[in-house]
């Protein structure tokens, strides 16, 4: 939402909705930027009237949300959901073989 913000924010302000701005008041508020959100916003906002949005209470642009895992980074949170199901009595039992 800080990257919507930051673009209402210019345009209260009358100033170009631009990737340099953009960055400049997401960096002044403390925020770290991602250039590809950054790009995505301005790229949403492209030809959008942003008072006549504002006016009909349509949402002016979202930035991406995180991409979807890759099948690398699924395959490795199912090994380590089935990890965590292990049972007591599987757990118990290699405590049991470390006392002999």
């Amino acid at each position: 939402m800080e990257y919507v913000y930051a673009a209402l924010l210019l345009h209260s302000a009358k100033k170009d909705i631009t990737e340099e701005n953009v960055k400049k008041v997401l960096e002044g508020a403390g925020i770290k930027v991602d250039e590809a959100r950054v790009k995505a916003l301005i790229a949403a906002l492209e030809g959008v009237n942003i008072d006549e949005a504002i006016e009909k209470g349509v949402p002016v642009a979202s930035a991406p949300a995180a991409a979807p895992a890759s099948p690398a980074e699924s395959k490795a949170e199912k090994k380590e959901e089935k990890k965590e199901e292990k049972t007591e009595e599987e757990a118990a039992g290699g405590l049991a073989s470390l006392f002999g």
